[in-house]
Parts: C-alpha cells; structure tokens; sequence
C-alpha cells in the first residue's frame, strides 16, 4: 500500500482515489499471487530455451504475468464480491465488495487489461497468439466455477499454468510434452496452495454456499495435499531428468520438499493465519526450484 500511495500522491482529485482503488482491486498491494504465476511461468520459458531465455519472450511474458494475474482478480471480485466477498470477513473490504467500485468501472478495467496482454501477446508468433484466447477464457470461467464445482482450485492451475505451453510456443514454435508435463505439475502445484488459502475461509465459504477443495477434501485436507506435493515434485524431477539437468536442479527439489514438509506442519492445527502462512511459502518453493534450474542450466 505504501508504493500505491507513493505512485498516486503526485495525482490530483478525484483521480487520486479511483487509481488507488483501481490498484487495490488488481491486487498490485499484494504481489505473492502474481509471484506464484511468476515462477512456472518462468520455469516454462528456461526449459523451453534450455538456457536462458530470449530477452523479448522474458519481457513479454513477465510483463504478461502482473497483467494477467491484474485481469483475474478483477474478474473474480466482479464475480464475488455481491454473493460471496461481501460475506466473509477477510474480503468483505475489498472495493467491490465495500462499493468503492462499480460494476462497470470492473468490466471495463478487465477488458483493458486483456487488451493490454493481447497487445503484448502480437509481438510472438501464430501459435501463441491462437493459445492466449484458451488462456484468456480460463481466466474469465475460473472465477464463477467456486459456485458450481469444488474443483475451482484445479481450474486456476490450468488458468495460471496456460502460460507454459504458451511460453513454449513462443521460444521454440511448438508445445512438446514437457511442456504438457509442466503444465500439469503446476496444475498440481496450484491445487496446493489454493487449497490452503481456501482453508482459511473454509467456515465461511460453507456458510455462504461457495465450493472449494479445501471444503471437498474435508478432514483428508493435509493427506491429499501431502499427496499433492508429492506428485508435484515428481513432475518435477521427470522434467529436470528428461531435460538432463545437473545437481542445481536437484537440490532445489530437495528445498522446495523441505518447505513442503514445513508447509504441514504449520497447517496441523487449521489455523487460519498458519494456512495463509503456508499459502505465502509456495512463493519460496516456486522460486527455488526457479534458481535450481537456472544454475543448472547455467553450469550444464
């Protein structure tokens, strides 16, 4: 908030205020989501180089990130923010929910956006450009699923992972299976910590009549989410072996399998602020198993 502040001080009124709100519906005081799609994204891009990646498909891709990740949340307060954030304690003052935002001012915020990623989407090629509509489409269907499946946690990792096949496309003109196996490792990945930040509101959400894994799976919550992580670092080290990756790789697997072993121990208990604090932690696992295989891409 205090960058948001220090970004805005110079605007004059009534502007001041609405860009701020603006701001705080993209979730820009909050950046660990973007970070979380950050990460597979960027796994994505060096995997597919196999080295470090083309300096205009990093820009355009992590600037395509905070854009992307900006649009869905906007499109998930406009479908929450009447029947569900305004109910739950830990949502009930976000702009939409608090009426600080319009409706409209929502859509036409969330169209701008995608046209900002589209317009960053023609500087890649045919391919790309035909899988950003399925990424753009997940993005929008994801938001209302929580009303109709309690599976609206693996639809945000096919959401937040369409950027690696679309990564991929980008760097080498084709989607090859390891880009489909990282895909899937973070629609796992996704299911994890989305499940954790839905614990947090699981009482809530039952109350309201929202849907999640996390109120699916019960009191099972930390064994399938152990099995979760499980898989996930299997994907994991089948990508790292396929693309013959040297020990950097390898130890960042071991990391990321400590901080998941961390991860539930701290969520023993259901806690509400130690589930929130697991969620936050994913953003470390992303990122270590990003330095492992840059170094081990970059010592190879």
């Amino acid at each position: 908030m205090r960058v948001i502040e220090w970004l805005t001080d110079r605007l004059r009124d009534p502007w001041r205020e609405r860009i701020r709100q603006y701001l705080v519906l993209m979730r820009m005081d909050r950046p660990v989501g973007a970070l979380l799609l950050l990460w597979p994204t960027w796994w994505g891009l060096w995997f597919a180089a196999n080295d470090f990646p083309p300096i205009g498909a990093l820009v355009i891709f992590t600037l395509g990130v905070f854009v992307m990740r900006s649009a869905g949340c906007v499109i998930n307060d406009y479908a929450d923010h009447a029947w569900l954030d305004a109910h739950v304690e830990r949502t009930r003052g976000r702009p939409m929910a608090a009426g600080r935002v319009s409706r409209r001012e929502a859509i036409l915020l969330f169209l701008g956006l995608l046209a900002f990623a589209f317009a960053l989407v023609l500087f890649t090629n045919a391919l790309t450009i035909k899988l950003s509509f399925a990424g753009a489409a997940l993005a929008a269907i994801y938001p209302f699923c929580k009303r109709y499946t309690h599976l609206a946690q693996v639809v945000l990792g096919a959401a937040f992972g369409w950027s690696i096949p679309m990564a991929f496309a980008a760097v080498t003109g084709a989607v090859p299976a390891m880009a489909w196996l990282l895909f899937l490792a973070n629609v796992l990945f996704s299911t994890i910590y989305d499940t954790e930040y839905a614990m947090v509101d699981r009482e809530d959400d039952i109350r309201v009549g929202a849907k999640s894994t996390a109120i699916l799976f019960a009191d099972a919550d930390r064994p399938i989410i152990g099995i979760l992580m499980a898989t996930f670092l299997f994907a994991m080290l089948l990508a790292g072996m396929r693309a013959q990756l040297v020990w950097p790789y390898f130890a960042g697997l071991a990391i990321a399998a400590a901080l998941f072993g961390w991860q539930q121990w701290i969520i023993r208990k259901r806690e509400r602020e130690a589930c929130f604090a697991a969620f936050r932690n994913n953003n470390w696992v992303g990122c270590v198993l990003w330095v492992g295989l840059l170094l081990a891409l970059a010592i190879r």
